[in-house]
């Protein structure tokens, strides 16, 4: 029995005997991992492993710069009763303790909140969960269609409607689903919550403080926009069960007292005289002779 036949892996050897001339033939396989490779970058041989009848796979260690752990892996084969071994495949294959990449992510799934910068376009699924059609006119029928509206039609017409639509806003392709409204009120009761810390020690909570602004449509039972520039959620959505220690009534300042009105007595006259020369005897006086 020839050396590589004796080191091939016990693993191997349990679920198939490598082929005896195949498992030998340990410098041809050599030889076109080298021609693959390049001279000096095939190291020690280490195993040989049966994948077939008379079809071997010989693994030799890569000494390629950042492939640590890699193996080359050259698979030779030959005829039924033939006797000379061909090198079927040659390529660079990870070992069991191989330095691997992270497995590959797609970029939706990579892509975090803050990371969208000026100038980055973010596209969105046409099946994205979060939207859903919205009421654009498009699909309103041509003039000369038989539903289209006639004149002298009860009920508004379809003009009337879409103006309607476009002055509440609903003149969009898409729109929020039900689906992205509840995300977005979970993801803004994490940050701006009931049970966050800040909420936790306020003295009150949003739904009594001034500087809240309500929001409209159904969310306006739940958030608001905090309009205190002091406050830490300035300019974002908050619950209502959300507060801080900017709350517009936490503590009132008291008002700064006033001093007094001046008094002035009117009821007496102050004497009023020509004013004394410094060093005079008063008016009149004339210099000492």
């Amino acid at each position: 029995m020839s050396a590589a036949t004796r080191r091939t892996s016990p693993g191997a050897r349990s679920r198939r005997a490598p082929d005896r001339l195949c498992a030998e033939a340990v410098e041809l396989a050599r030889a076109a991992a080298e021609e693959t490779a390049g001279p000096g970058s095939v190291g020690a041989w280490l195993e040989a492993v049966a994948d077939a009848d008379r079809v071997v796979t010989h693994f030799f260690e890569a000494q390629e710069p950042g492939y640590r752990g890699w193996r080359w892996a050259v698979t030779v084969a030959r005829a039924s009763r033939a006797k000379n071994v061909t090198v079927d495949e040659s390529v660079l294959l990870p070992g069991p303790d191989a330095v691997l990449a992270p497995e590959w992510v797609p970029w939706s799934e990579r892509l975090r909140p803050g990371d969208l910068g000026p100038g980055d376009l973010l596209p969105t699924d046409a099946d994205d969960l979060r939207l859903e059609p919205g009421f654009t006119g498009e699909d309103e029928p041509l003039p000369d269609s038989p539903v289209a509206d006639r004149p002298g039609d009860a009920g508004p017409s379809r003009a009337a409607i879409a103006a309607v639509a476009e002055e509440i806003g609903m003149g969009r392709p898409r729109v929020l689903s039900r689906f992205g409204l509840h995300t977005a009120a979970d993801r803004w009761e994490e940050s701006y919550g009931p049970k966050t810390p800040m909420a936790q020690a306020a003295p009150a909570s949003c739904m009594s403080c001034g500087f809240l602004v309500p929001m409209a449509g159904s969310l306006r039972q739940a958030f608001g926009v905090c309009a205190n520039e002091y406050s830490p959620a300035d300019g974002h959505v908050v619950s209502l069960s959300f507060g801080c220690g900017g709350h517009s009534e936490a503590a009132v300042m008291p008002r700064t007292p006033q001093p007094p009105p001046p008094v002035v007595d009117e009821t007496v006259a102050d004497p009023l005289g020509p004013a004394e020369e410094p060093g005079g005897d008063g008016p009149g006086s004339t210099p000492a002779g």
